[in-house]
């Protein structure tokens, strides 16, 4: 296509351009007889992100923007891509273009940008519900950005996007939290609409909460996300049902059942929630306890977590296999003597213990200080 083609089909959009757009197309023209392609780039990466753009993406993009993509950042010509892929037909015709992106960008120089494509391309697989194939590219995705130094964090955030959600629809939990959180941690959370965050924040609760793998909420208890969880009432439930879980509180729990059991994923997993919670109130037993004072008996155990007394000693192991406490269980006389717990975030209240806690330590040592000096006086005059 020679340059009085490129001006015909560039009057022709501006044609059939909204008013407050007409002006990039015009200027398009400009920088394209000038060869400013990085200025140009810019300019339709503005115009492609503005709504009233939609419906001539993916004719800027076949027609005029592949006329010079080989003289632009290759990234950036992914991205033009992926924004005019929303104007396909269906999904099939979506893949089938962004493999022919993915493609092109596959050289040496722009293995970046191939990345980006490729993980373009298992997100419409998995849309298609293809998740053998959305698993294999990205794989090749993985394997491709293990061998960067560095990479743009658009990559790397978009990497852990389909993996939680090829996670999700796998229904493995664990590895959905641990990589939904990967990707917040390559984004603003606050740009992102509210919905999203909302779905965000339920995702990675119902999957904290469900996961074999999850006994430590710390990490998502800290993250902003889940303010989301706070602005809605009928949202509110399953925030606190995650901070009772933390600090293994059995009356928060009883009185979250009815939401539980009115929660399908929730309801299904019910027999292992409260198994969890059980073995969150047997860490908190635990972690009340000063060092010197963790020798507790079963029936000790069965009082603070409401279990039967003949499952107790599973309970222990089930904690000293998973790895939340450490010590030994003394079968004959039924006592468990723990010398270590997992540590985990606090709420105010488990604060204020922990500050009972030190301040009782610190008056046993002015204690000790004192008796020392009453006793020795001797051996401090000599």
């Amino acid at each position: 296509m020679n340059v009085d083609t490129i001006s015909d089909f560039l009057a022709e959009q501006r044609d059939n351009t909204i008013d407050e757009l007409q002006g990039h197309v015009l200027e398009f023209e400009t920088l394209w007889e000038r060869k400013l392609w990085h200025e140009l780039t810019n300019k339709l990466i503005e115009f492609f992100n503005h709504p009233g753009s939609a419906p001539q993406r993916l004719q800027f993009y076949k027609v005029f923007v592949l006329k010079f993509a080989d003289r632009i950042n290759q990234l950036k010509l992914v991205d033009l891509a992926l924004k005019a892929a929303t104007q396909c037909l269906d999904n099939n015709e979506r893949l089938a273009f962004m493999q022919s992106v993915a493609t092109r960008v596959d050289k040496e120089n722009s293995q970046d940008a191939h990345v980006f494509a490729l993980i373009a391309v298992a997100r419409v697989k998995l849309d298609l519900e293809n998740l053998p194939g959305a698993r294999k590219d990205l794989d090749k995705a993985e394997s491709i950005l293990d061998k960067f130094d560095s990479v743009e964090t658009i990559v790397h955030s978009s990497f852990y996007h389909a993996q939680a959600d090829y996670y999700q629809a796998k229904q493995d939990f664990g590895a959905y939290y641990k990589n939904a959180l990967l990707y917040l941690a390559c984004i603003d959370v606050k740009n992102l609409p509210y919905e999203e965050r909302r779905h965000r924040a339920h995702d990675l609760a119902i999957a904290a909460l469900v996961s074999v793998s999850i006994y430590n909420f710390g990490e998502l208890l800290l993250h902003p996300i889940l303010d989301a969880l706070k602005e809605r009432e009928e949202d509110k439930w399953l925030r606190d049902l995650v901070f009772a879980f933390n600090k293994g509180d059995l009356v928060q729990y009883d009185l979250l059942a009815n939401q539980i059991q009115a929660h399908p994923l929730l309801a299904v997993h019910s027999n292992k929630l409260r198994e969890k919670i059980y073995l969150a109130a047997l860490t908190e037993a635990v972690f009340r306890r000063p060092p010197h004072d963790r020798a507790m008996s079963f029936d000790t155990i069965a009082s603070e977590t409401k279990v039967k007394p003949h499952e107790i000693e599973h309970l222990i192991m089930k904690a000293l296999s998973l790895g939340l406490l450490r010590g030994t269980i003394d079968q004959v006389d039924e006592v468990a003597h723990i010398n270590w717990v997992q540590p985990k975030v606090l709420d105010m209240t488990q604060i204020e213990n922990m500050r009972s806690r030190l301040k009782e330590w610190d008056s046993s040592v002015e204690q000790l200080g004192n008796w020392i000096e009453k006793v020795g006086q001797d051996v401090w005059a000599a």
